[in-house]
Parts: structure tokens; C-alpha cells; sequence
């Protein structure tokens, strides 16, 4: 079979399959925009960024909250994605991407499941796809135009932590816009409140991670 076939066939499959898994999706949009030459070069730079979402720790403690976050999210993801594999995959990219645009994990994790309740293949009524519901636009703008590839893991969660960022600094850090922007609802409260509800059962309490942080070292008496 010629591969320009086979890349039709498998453009089919995925249709398909999204058709088969989606489940409920958030109804909102997000709303197409004229960026500016500066802007939409910086952000296609983000999303071509190829470096792999392998954290390097040079603060042992620091090695210590993230293999606990991973742990506890873990657990608390087991229900909704059986496979320890995949669900350990997901949650390593969404620790990587989401740090990597200086977002919480736990916002991209509430946003996720407000979205698309961790269904990658979910689709919403207004064309948004996979588990950020990314709108397919944004392929055309900062990207190379297959909207397809928003239904691999890893480029749905590069581009939904790359536009959420690029929201939060257009509105100034007003994470309450800048959701609504996400959303196409700027302005309402519905969406930014169940997001951040969401978020707030994915945070990992403070005092656990204190508690699994080897004690530093006292300093010798003088």
C-alpha cells in the first residue's frame, strides 16, 4: 500500500476511534485570533520544540516531591486510566509540558478533566479535540495544519499548555480571563470555577511532601 493510502487510512481510523471513545466534552470554544508576526513565531517555536519531558533534578529534594506527586497522582488517576503504563506517561508529559509553560500540574490536570475527563479521543459539538480540546485552528496558526495529531498525548498537552500561557500573558496573569479565554466564555465564571475546582483535587498537600523531604543536615557546632 502507498504511503500517501496508509496515511489516509490511518486519518480514517483515528476518526473513527474518536467517534467510538468520546465522551462528554466541555461545549466552549476557543475563539480564533489575529496574531501578531512576534507572537505567532514564538509560540510555533514552543510547540516544535522537540526535547524529550525527562526531568533532571539537581536538588535531591526536589527528585523526592516529584517522584511523590507522581506516586499520588498516580493512585488517584488508577480508576480513570487502568494501565499503570499509560497512566504513568500521561502524568510524567503533563509534569514536564505543564512546567515547562510555568503552569501548575495540577491546573492542567483540573483543566484535563473538566475537558475531556482524561478521554484523548474526546471530541466536543464545537470541534475541539483531545484531552485539552485544543481547537484545531491553532494547527493552521502556530503549528503544521494536522489537526490529527491533536489526538497523540504529547501534542495536545504541548499545545494546550503552550495556548493556556500564551492567555495567561495576554490577560496579565488573570488566571480567571485567561481560562475564560481558553474556554471562548471570557468573562463567565462557569468554566473557570469548575476548572479550578478540579485543580484543587489534584494538589498534593504541603504537609505530605514536607514529610517525605530527608531532613537537611544540622550545621556543626562552632
Amino acid at each position: 500500500m502507498r504511503p500517501a493510502s496508509l496515511a489516509r487510512l490511518a486519518a480514517a481510523a483515528l476518526l473513527v476511534a474518536s467517534q467510538l471513545f468520546a465522551g462528554t466534552a466541555w461545549a466552549g470554544a476557543q475563539r480564533e485570533e489575529a496574531l501578531s508576526d512576534a507572537v505567532r513565531l514564538a509560540l510555533a517555536a514552543q510547540i516544535s520544540d522537540e526535547a524529550p519531558p525527562v526531568p533532571h533534578f539537581h536538588d535531591p529534594r526536589r527528585l523526592v516531591r516529584y517522584l511523590l506527586w507522581l506516586a499520588t497522582e498516580s493512585s488517584r488517576l488508577r480508576k480513570r486510566i487502568p494501565d499503570m503504563t499509560a497512566r504513568r506517561a500521561l502524568l510524567r508529559t503533563v509534569w514536564y509540558e505543564a512546567t515547562r509553560a510555568g503552569l501548575q500540574p495540577s491546573l492542567v490536570l483540573g483543566l484535563i478533566q473538566v475537558e475531556s475527563g482524561f478521554n484523548k479521543y474526546a471530541i466536543s459539538s464545537a470541534g475541539a479535540l483531545g484531552l485539552m480540546q485544543v481547537m484545531p485552528f491553532w494547527t493552521r496558526q502556530i503549528g503544521n495544519g494536522d489537526k490529527m495529531a491533536l489526538f497523540r498525548m504529547r501534542v495536545n498537552l504541548r499545545y494546550g499548555c503552550v495556548i493556556l500561557r500564551h492567555y495567561l500573558d495576554e490577560e496579565q496573569g488573570n488566571l480567571f480571563y485567561a481560562l475564560g479565554r481558553y474556554n471562548g466564555s471570557r468573562g463567565r465564571a462557569a468554566y473557570p470555577d469548575a476548572v479550578l475546582a478540579a485543580s484543587r483535587q489534584w494538589q498534593v498537600p504541603a504537609p505530605l511532601l514536607a514529610e517525605a523531604l530527608p531532613a537537611r543536615p544540622r550545621a556543626a557546632a562552632p
